[in-house]
């Protein structure tokens, strides 16, 4: 799986074990930088970058680090057809997936440590989406909104 991966300047503080990461479970990643904490990159830009990645084909799921992963994951989702959430524990990483196919993971680098993001960053790219009736009627009902909101 291609995984469209970005960064904000302070959510470089996890780009090596997140990259690392998507290496060692066998997926290209795709770097959207950003990879220094200079100079300050904000959070919206890369929201922006793995939406398009992923909306234009090049990718199929992204993660998105800044420093609360709130920011990231409030800008990632006004693009239509993009399903992200923060997630800091490794259950909501999965089951963002399988129930909401979530398909962009945020991360907060102030919240979390580099062993910690590997295993969300495992846990959201080795979950699938379930399938089940009641899982696609509520996308629908999202795709539905969207629809209504964005035209």
């Amino acid at each position: 799986m291609r995984v469209a991966l970005a960064f904000d300047h302070r959510g470089v503080k996890l780009r090596d074990r997140v990259f690392e990461e998507v290496l060692r479970l066998g997926h290209e990643p795709v770097d959207l930088g950003s990879d220094a904490p200079e100079p300050r990159i904000d959070y919206p830009e890369k929201a922006r970058e793995v939406a398009d990645a992923l909306r234009g084909g090049r990718a199929e799921r992204g993660v998105l680090v800044c420093g609360s992963g709130v920011g990231a994951s409030i800008a990632a989702t006004k693009v239509a057809g993009i399903r992200a959430a923060v997630c800091h524990d490794v259950y909501s990483a999965h089951q963002g997936v399988e129930h909401d196919d979530m398909n962009v993971l945020c991360l907060g680098s102030e919240v979390i440590g580099a062993e910690l993001a590997a295993d969300l960053v495992r846990a959201f790219l080795e979950a699938r989406f379930d399938g089940g009736e009641r899982y696609v009627r509520r996308l629908e009902q999202i795709e539905q909104i969207e629809q209504e909101v964005h035209g």
